[in-house]
């Protein structure tokens, strides 16, 4: 038994109140069941109960057994002095205030429904599966799993909003920087993301602002702020660079000691750091103002326009600097403009909206579910459970029920786990 699961039965009147009574004897009637509190303190503010004949406003606190009142050491803390009921699931030892005045106590277990109590039990004992809920996870209905979903990929959304109001924060609530902080992550991928992070940090945007009209300035860049032009290579192209670099850093005072260093090792050449600097390098070459391009733009074939870009020449035959490939346009596939929409462009959407007081939650709904899911782990899980997924709407909010609900064992906050709770 866990107290989580004794405030989800207070909270939501998960009990039978029309018969509830202390263990004194004294008839309870709840008025209010009081304000939910998750920090510091009593479990719930401002309850009001009618105890007996007396009515009360006050807090209420919840232990497993009455004496963890005394294992907490409330008694001792005055912060506990209004507290007007002692919610338990087994009663064993009256308990006080600090000024040793008793306080009322509740034993919950004569009052929750027995088909609860199981359902309970049987959610939470199966300790060894990859979540809690795996055996009857396909008999939730569509209804309510997809209403979940939708929520679950809001919460998502919340918390990426953080990351980007944290970035603005930092950079003087420039948009565009902003974006081309997130955009740069992104296109570094999982194994150079934090690398393209920091050299997008350690680059004030307003350099790419005034010098984006010359797409191999935009290179050299990229690249000398990335650690790419430090070695001895006799390539034409490379000491070009070498040489915009090396004015550009005496120019704009440029510093690069904190980025961090690019891999190439169990990277597809088309997934290069060369190959991907090139491409955003381009990018911002080809669109000035591409925050306020990207807010206007509101279908996925919008997108997939905008995004469209390819190397420079010299990136057509080469994947680095030593050795020279096949020739091949080398442009951004629409399966990395679906993980750039997931990733960084839908959040910022949103998070502009939010903060214009503009809500478009029907315009992201659509789009999102326009994309294909991801495939990762979690969803090839949960489609082995419930073959359900068709989009990254689906998929997002799956990654979002597994890290935040079920990994947590939160399963009293979730609408699938209240449901099989109460089956």
């Amino acid at each position: 038994m866990q107290e989580d699961f004794l405030h989800y039965l207070w909270k939501y009147k998960k009990i039978d109140l029309h018969r509830l009574k202390t263990v004194q004897g004294e008839v309870i009637v709840v008025k209010s069941v009081g304000q939910h509190n998750c920090n510091a303190g009593p479990d719930f503010f401002n309850a009001q109960l009618q105890i007996g004949e007396q009515l009360w406003a006050g807090n209420v606190e919840m232990h497993v057994k009455s004496a963890d009142w005394f294992l907490h050491n409330h008694e001792k803390d005055k912060t506990y002095d209004n507290v007007i009921l002692h919610v338990v699931w087994e009663h064993d030892t009256e308990v006080f205030r600090s000024d040793n005045t008793t306080i009322p106590t509740l034993q919950l277990k004569d009052y929750i429904r027995t088909n609860v109590l199981g359902n309970y039990k049987a959610l939470f004992a199966t300790k060894n599966s990859w979540i809690n809920c795996e055996n009857d996870f396909h008999s939730i209905d569509s209804f309510l799993l997809s209403n979940w979903l939708e929520r679950l990929y809001f919460e998502r959304l919340e918390r990426k909003a953080l990351t980007i109001e944290s970035l603005l924060e930092t950079s003087k609530n420039d948009w565009e920087a902003v974006l081309f902080k997130l955009l740069s992550k992104n296109f570094g991928l999982k194994v150079n993301g934090e690398a393209f992070f920091s050299m997008a940090n350690a680059t004030d945007f307003s350099i790419v602002r005034k010098i984006q009209s010359n797409q191999q300035n935009l290179e050299a860049l990229f690249f000398g702020q990335s650690g790419l032009l430090l070695d001895t290579i006799e390539n034409g192209y490379y000491n070009i660079l070498v040489k915009d670099y090396e004015f550009l850093r005496q120019k704009f005072k440029l510093e690069n000691s904190k980025v961090l260093p690019l891999q190439f090792f169990r990277l597809r050449p088309s997934s290069f750091p060369t190959i991907r600097l090139s491409q955003l390098a381009n990018l911002y070459h080809l669109h000035q103002n591409l925050f306020s391009k990207i807010i206007k733009s509101t279908t996925l074939n919008e997108f997939y326009k905008l995004l469209k870009v390819a190397t420079s020449t010299y990136w057509q035959s080469h994947y680095t600097f030593q050795r020279e490939s096949k020739p091949s346009i080398k442009t951004i596939s629409k399966a990395f403009v679906d993980l750039l929409l997931i990733n960084t462009i839908i959040p910022l959407k949103y998070c502009y909206a939010k903060q214009q007081g503009n809500p478009v939650d029907d315009e992201i709904l659509k789009l999102i579910s326009e994309i294909k899911s991801e495939q990762n782990s979690i969803v090839e899980a949960f489609q082995k459970l419930n073959p359900i997924v068709t989009s990254a709407l689906h998929s997002q909010a799956l990654v979002q029920l597994k890290t935040e609900y079920c990994s947590k064992n939160r399963c009293l906050q979730c609408a699938i786990g209240n449901k099989l709770l109460h089956k």
